[in-house]
């Protein structure tokens, strides 16, 4: 049996890396994408793997990475899009986007579509990351996800994690069919440094209090990637479904707003222009 193609984004830290070394346990065939070329190049080195390098707050770089993936892998098995960060303070990217919005959700999208063509052929499984937060917010619309106000951190975060809900809905709605297949997933609270790499003070500051207990492992953390990229859809696990604690778990009403979903994917296709796809 050939090897499995997996693809990882943020692969060079936390749960990126941990599921990398998992899945390269069972053989694996990997390539690891990460923002630093040092600690990708150390993972990568570490697992016998290939690595490539982006900074998903520049969308030229995504653009790039997605080319580079596809002349690298002519088949892909599993896509995981692990990559994310919260930051504490307002900033525009160079493409002029809200650094959450694009890190956490255009890049991953972006990624995503540019290599559709390759992934239905492949039949691929696409893992998304989520997060409990998006399931406190209330009456979320389509201008909730466009606006260029800041508010609080913590809901441009949980708007992005939404997204991606809706994301995967969608992805599954257009190509399930074909043989694509996609989850999202919510890891928890993991002890990575997820919070001090943006700025942020919640996961320092949870360590230090009685709440650490909480927080799982990097390891623990990366548990539902590793099944998800590592079973069988349809046998093992359902498509367009989000799991939390290795089960398909309730995100908020407004991920199963089918007419939002639709909107969203068609509204950022139009921000990005991937130009790799074109249906309804």
């Amino acid at each position: 049996m050939a090897r499995a193609t997996i693809v990882i984004t943020g692969a060079s830290d936390g749960i990126g890396a941990a599921a990398a070394r998992r899945l390269s346990r069972s053989g694996a065939n990997l390539l690891l994408i990460g923002r630093s070329e040092a600690k990708a190049k150390a993972v990568a080195a570490e697992l016998d793997a290939a690595y490539l390098v982006a900074d998903f707050a520049d969308l030229s770089q995504v653009r790039t990475l997605a080319d580079r993936v596809r002349d690298q892998c002519p088949r892909i098995d599993v896509l995981a899009n692990n990559a994310g960060a919260m930051f504490t303070k307002m900033r525009r990217t160079p493409d002029g986007h809200e650094i959450t919005f694009q890190v956490n959700y255009l890049a991953p999208f972006l990624l995503t579509t540019r290599l559709l063509d390759v992934l239905v052929a492949s039949h691929a499984t696409v893992v998304n990351t989520s997060s409990s937060s998006q399931r406190f917010l209330r009456h979320v619309t389509l201008a909730d996800f466009e606006t260029t106000d800041r508010r609080r951190p913590s809901t441009a975060y949980a708007l992005c994690k939404l997204a991606n809900v809706l994301f995967t809905r969608e992805l599954h709605r257009r190509y399930h069919a074909e043989g694509l297949s996609a989850a999202v997933v919510d890891p928890g609270f993991v002890d990575t440094n997820f919070g001090e790499a943006s700025g942020s003070w919640l996961i320092p500051l949870m360590r230090r209090t009685p709440v650490r207990r909480l927080i799982a492992s990097a390891e623990e953390g990366a548990e539902q990637l590793v099944w998800l990229a590592s079973s069988a859809p349809g046998a093992d696990w359902v498509s367009g479904e989000y799991y939390a604690k290795g089960t398909v778990a309730r995100a908020n009403r407004a991920a199963y707003d089918p007419g939002l979903a639709r909107e969203l994917w068609d509204r950022t296709m139009a921000k990005v222009g991937s130009g790799r796809e074109s249906r309804a």
